[in-house]
């Protein structure tokens, strides 16, 4: 086990979403379901917390009920090598969600995730104060983050 976990707090969906999220990234999987029985509190049967891994890294998930819900305080980050897979990862996240800025999202639970390119690292700490600044002027305009137009507002 991993030293430190990533833990969730569903209201009821924690199943549904972790089967939702191991199916975006490769090297993923649900690890365990633990089941609530006839003491519950939740319903015998459903499930209480589930245990899975996105991308190699350990999550866990709980349907803890209505008490706590996310806030963008906290997202997952999300490493993409292309435009294709920020591409890719933001239509099926945002889909039920909602986008924000940056490169932020809610998916349609709430939980924050940030979809950003290693390009943009890159232009954005390019050696050109003056590219760098025009492509942090451009991501600060958008929602989901576009690679050709960060690099067109840098001169790259």
């Amino acid at each position: 086990m991993q030293k430190i976990t990533t833990y969730l707090w569903f209201d009821n969906q924690a199943e549904e979403a972790a089967t939702f999220y191991t199916s975006l990234f490769a090297d993923s999987r649900i690890l365990d379901v633990r089941r609530y029985g006839d003491a519950g509190p939740g319903p015998a049967g459903t499930a209480m917390m589930v245990s899975f891994e996105l991308a190699g890294q350990r999550f866990l998930a709980l349907n803890g009920g209505p008490e706590f819900t996310f806030t963008e305080a906290i997202s997952l980050y999300v490493d993409c090598e292309s435009q294709a897979e920020v591409d890719e990862l933001w239509a099926k996240l945002t889909e039920g969600g909602q986008e924000s800025q940056c490169g932020w999202l809610k998916d349609r639970w709430g939980l924050s995730w940030q979809i950003i390119p290693r390009r943009m690292h890159e232009l954005l700490s390019d050696p050109d104060p003056a590219a760098a600044q025009q492509a942090m002027k451009a991501m600060l305009g958008m929602r989901k983050i576009d690679v050709r137009a960060l690099e067109e507002a840098a001169g790259r």
